[in-house]
């Protein structure tokens, strides 16, 4: 499938990307390295296993070594390689590791994003940043599905900081004109998580090794997914929109295939479509998560034109492709 994004937009725009070695990070690099973008990876630690290294796709893009939270570093990266378009993506992105340690999920996704945003504020190249904030953002709602009209109101320790950050960005696009939009999106999915105590990447793997999926919580709580391959899209798309039309700065968009599905659904989906017989372990261990999480894309529909191109099953169907040949080569 043809890349997302525009051709004559990115074809050797000077573009920084931090967390580049996630799940997402490393979508997007691929899809900026096929629209021969100028690229730069902000990296902080080496993952083998990542798509990043395990394509070389790092050995076609420009790398810079640093932490997200280092201004300084940030302020460098941005003004050496005179960067255009920045991708924020660095984040600590697990809700259990974020309740253990509170500390270094909140340097991390609120410091390094007002690291990002005051070294953007001191270099003059930089005319477009995505931030990603999230449907955690807006914490626990009672009207569903979640429009971006809602207050963020994070409670536990990784929506708080995703509020916070969400939070920072629009006041430095309000006081300091810093050119950033925003991204809410559901739960990404699609080959390259690594996380197994993600709920997609670990059903897929205990299926392919025969044992018996876990399910965290009680198998009741509902989400909305969006395929990996989609996420992609809707940032490089937002990107090209706040390009055209400045008056975007500071706005925030959901982006979000607009289907919910319970835990429990989508690990039988996982099961139906791997052919396996397998029951799941549903343990009830879960804490300090939403119970019932959904967005509405309709702002993104009417703003920017945007549609996914992928439905669950389409995507799951990728998804287990790419696991079954990442699972074969490791053996």
């Amino acid at each position: 499938m043809s890349s997302p994004g525009s051709a004559e937009f990115w074809r050797d725009r000077p573009v920084l990307v931090t967390g580049a070695t996630g799940l997402l990070g490393g979508w997007i690099v691929k899809a900026l390295l096929e629209l021969r973008a100028d690229l730069v990876c902000l990296v902080r630690d080496w993952v083998p296993q990542s798509e990043l290294v395990r394509r070389g796709l790092l050995e076609k893009a420009k790398v810079a070594r640093g932490d997200v939270r280092d201004q300084a570093v940030l302020e460098r990266v941005l003004n050496e390689y005179e960067i255009d378009t920045v991708l924020h993506l660095a984040a600590q992105t697990i809700v259990g590791t974020a309740n253990r340690n509170a500390v270094s999920t909140f340097e991390t996704n609120v410091g390094g994003t007002w690291a990002l945003m005051e070294a953007a504020r001191r270099c003059p190249t930089a005319k477009q940043i995505i931030l990603a904030s999230s449907d955690k953002a807006y914490g626990d709602q009672t009207r569903l599905p979640y429009t971006e009209d809602m207050p963020l109101q994070g409670r536990n320790m990784y929506d708080a900081s995703k509020s916070c950050a969400d939070l920072v960005a629009q006041s430095y696009a309000h006081v300091h004109a810093v050119p950033v939009a925003i991204t809410r999106c559901g739960n990404f999915y699609g080959g390259g998580d690594l996380n197994w105590n993600r709920i997609v990447p670990g059903t897929i793997r205990s299926v392919i090794r025969g044992q018996r999926p876990v399910i965290r919580s009680d198998g009741t709580f509902v989400r909305d997914y969006i395929y990996a391959e989609d996420a992609v899209g809707a940032y490089l798309f937002l990107a090209e929109h706040l390009a055209a039309n400045p008056a975007l700065r500071g706005e925030a968009f959901n982006f979000s295939n607009e289907s919910q599905i319970g835990v429990r659904d989508l690990v039988g989906r996982i099961l139906r479509m791997m052919g396996s017989k397998l029951e799941p372990d549903v343990r009830n261990e879960a804490t300090n998560e939403i119970r019932h999480q959904y967005l509405s894309a309709g702002k993104a529909r009417r703003v920017l034109g945007w549609k996914p191109r992928f439905d669950l099953d389409s995507g799951l169907e990728r998804t287990i492709a790419w696991y079954r040949e990442f699972l074969a080569e490791r053996g």
